[in-house]
């Protein structure tokens, strides 16, 4: 096989995984994987596909790249982006509030029919999935979720000043 081909074979399954690691499409890394391909021809043994080979060429020099200090050193940073970074830091003030808001939603919550408390905190806090709280209730799951329905319903009623 001509090693032009062997480029064409894999050019897009070499720029999918480059994209994937690195989020951008980067010709250097993709010109660098078949210069090691063609450096190392003799190293690799027919055991695994010649794809896959060539996949694991990919994906070590995209992690490097991201490794080298170019990357990490980069300053060309999007506003946006800095802007979209929350602080972490809390505020007595913020603390507060989020205690308020919490009491405010455990009240709600207490203040259902048992029914729609029991599938609520089943669901939403202990992550359980339709059909184990079918179980457990030993109903329908039609009936799970329509109490569900229910109880999320009259919670946004409830907390509609939180919303």
């Amino acid at each position: 096989m001509k090693f032009s081909e062997l480029i064409e074979q894999n050019k897009k399954n070499v720029r999918y995984i480059i994209k994937k690691i690195t989020n951008e499409q980067n010709e250097d890394i993709e010109q660098e994987v078949y210069i090691k391909v063609w450096q190392n021809q003799d190293k690799y043994k027919e055991q695994g596909k010649l794809k896959s080979w060539i996949g694991t060429i990919a994906k070590n020099l995209s992690k490097d790249y991201l490794k080298s200090s170019y990357v990490k050193n980069r300053t060309d940073i999007d506003e946006e982006k800095i802007n979209e970074i929350k602080d972490k830091k809390t505020t007595p003030e913020l603390k507060l509030i989020q205690n308020e808001r919490h009491q405010m939603i455990i009240n709600a919550i207490n203040g259902l029919k048992p029914k729609y408390r029991e599938v609520i905190m089943l669901h939403e806090i202990e992550n359980m999935l339709y059909e184990d709280i079918a179980k457990k209730l030993k109903c329908p799951i039609g009936t799970v979720k329509s109490r569900l329905y229910n109880a999320k319903k009259e919670l946004c009623e409830i907390l509609k000043d939180l919303i």
